[in-house]
């Protein structure tokens, strides 16, 4: 294994679809907090009448039951959270990577880093498996 290598996890990230209105997301956050969810990353994509909220939860299984209670549409797709270094060119090589496997990335978004850690790129590949396998490589 490379010492070098990023670390790589495959996380469950829920998309919620919501009212692109006052109060919608406050609404979904009520939900979560009810369910003792934490959010530990969020984006949100907007359209004019409707926006999609993609989020990685510390409990994914409680924030899927609370949300189907609550009704709110909401999809669970797998993720990967790619850590790289905090450095030009960092992103740079795992798209390149990406792109000799002729990976396509769908898109991606940032997590939020610890005062001692890397940067996490989280990244949504049409074959998550195969996109694992491939960026695991050395």
């Amino acid at each position: 294994m490379n010492p070098h290598a990023p670390t790589i996890k495959k996380l469950n990230q829920l998309s919620i679809f919501l009212e692109n209105s006052p109060g919608h997301l406050k609404r979904m956050c009520e939900i979560l907090a009810a369910a003792n969810v934490n959010i530990e990353t969020l984006t949100i994509a907007e359209t004019n009448n409707f926006g999609v909220v993609r989020i990685i939860v510390d409990k994914p299984e409680a924030a899927i039951a609370a949300l189907e209670q609550s009704g709110l549409a909401f999809k669970q797709v797998d993720v990967l959270a790619i850590e790289i270094a905090d450095k030009p060119g960092a992103l740079l090589a795992i798209l390149e990577k990406a792109q000799t496997a002729n990976l396509n990335i769908e898109y991606m978004y940032a997590l939020p880093k610890g005062r001692a850690e890397c940067p996490s790129l989280v990244m949504r590949f049409p074959d998550i498996d195969r996109a694992e396998a491939v960026m695991k490589k050395g």
